[in-house]
């Protein structure tokens, strides 16, 4: 997938926060410990360093959804970041995104705190966002 292509998929899932850019990916992606994983219809960007992995971000097309995609995307990052020894695991996600906290929620991450305004959307609205984490015992 390239970043033109990631970009254009974000662009379709995300008003908040703002889609990211080509040049964005391709930043992200250049960064030591970062890594790419693709589904047919999505993709999920993360990257792990010093025991800790972030979830950047995971992107599923609408026609998509609802067929296990995102299921696949978070235990491959699992996976993933398991063979680069993280101890836990956080993400970040709109308090208004019900579908992603109950994808998180099932694969064992849990809200440990709240960002009031944090993310901005394409309309300009700040929004709340739940820190999400899950430790591992390895």
């Amino acid at each position: 997938m390239t970043h033109a292509e990631m970009a254009a998929l974000h662009a379709v899932c995300f008003t908040a926060p703002r889609p990211w850019t080509a040049s964005e990916f391709a930043s992200v992606l250049n960064l030591p410990h970062s890594f790419l994983l693709t589904q047919s219809g999505g993709f999920l960007v993360g990257r792990a360093a010093g025991g800790e992995a972030e979830l950047l971000t995971l992107a599923v097309a609408p026609d998509a959804r609802r067929q296990g995609t995102g299921d696949l995307l978070i235990e491959a990052f699992l996976h993933q970041i398991a063979l680069m020894h993280a101890e836990s695991a956080f993400l970040e996600v709109a308090t208004d995104n019900a579908a992603a906290l109950a994808l998180y929620a099932k694969h064992g991450f849990v809200e440990v705190a709240e960002r009031r305004g944090y993310m901005k959307g394409t309309d300009g609205r700040a929004r709340d966002a739940y820190i999400m984490r899950r430790d591992f015992t390895l």
